[in-house]
């Protein structure tokens, strides 16, 4: 038994006898990926500083906000990249939100190309967690690292906001059934 809001719940396992039955099997990495393409989100590039000073960072549309107080959020990484490794070394990341006009920079971020820092404009201040996306950020959050969790082939890393940074007044980018699109005009 399972407690919520001071109720007792009972948590199903298993196999279940009934049409729409939950298999034990885990689902096949296809079919999962075909699922998750027709829940659209916004796409961000994650980007931090290695300790070498070099500047890494991968297309991530595994966001979520988690709370208000602290204002933190999550990013799902894949275990073994060098984005993750810089984040983790440093204990810093940035969020760069990406809006309506940077396909391009999310399927570069995407791509794995070693030279995608020296392909388009970018900066890091000081006081910036990892690099900003100048040019292709409509927003972007510097975080500090509060807690990792690795699953699967990903891993997921907490992290409290320090600083909100808004740069353009541009609609986001989203990703969905394996295509990119803008918002909506209304």
């Amino acid at each position: 038994m399972t407690e919520y809001a001071g109720e007792p719940v009972r948590v199903r396992t298993g196999a279940v006898g009934t049409a729409g039955a939950v298999k034990t099997a885990g689902a096949a990495p296809e079919e999962f990926r075909t699922m998750m393409s027709g829940f659209p989100t916004g796409v961000s590039v994650v980007s931090a500083t290695d300790p070498d000073g070099v500047p890494r960072g991968m297309t991530c549309s595994a966001v979520c906000s988690v709370s208000l107080d602290p204002p933190t959020l999550l990013v799902c990484l894949r275990d073994g990249s060098p984005t993750l490794e810089a984040v983790t070394d440093s204990g810093l990341f940035a969020v760069n939100l990406l809006h309506e006009d940077a396909q391009g920079t999310a399927e570069l971020f995407a791509s794995g190309d070693p030279d995608r820092f020296q392909l388009l404009p970018w900066e890091q201040t000081p006081d910036a967690a990892g690099p900003h996306l100048v040019r292709d950020a409509h927003t972007v959050a510097d975080c500090g690292v509060v807690l990792t969790q690795r699953v699967g082939d990903h891993v997921t890393v907490y992290g409290e906001v320090r600083r909100v940074v808004r740069r353009h007044h541009q609609r986001p980018l989203l990703y969905g059934l394996r295509q990119f699109r803008a918002w909506p005009r209304s």
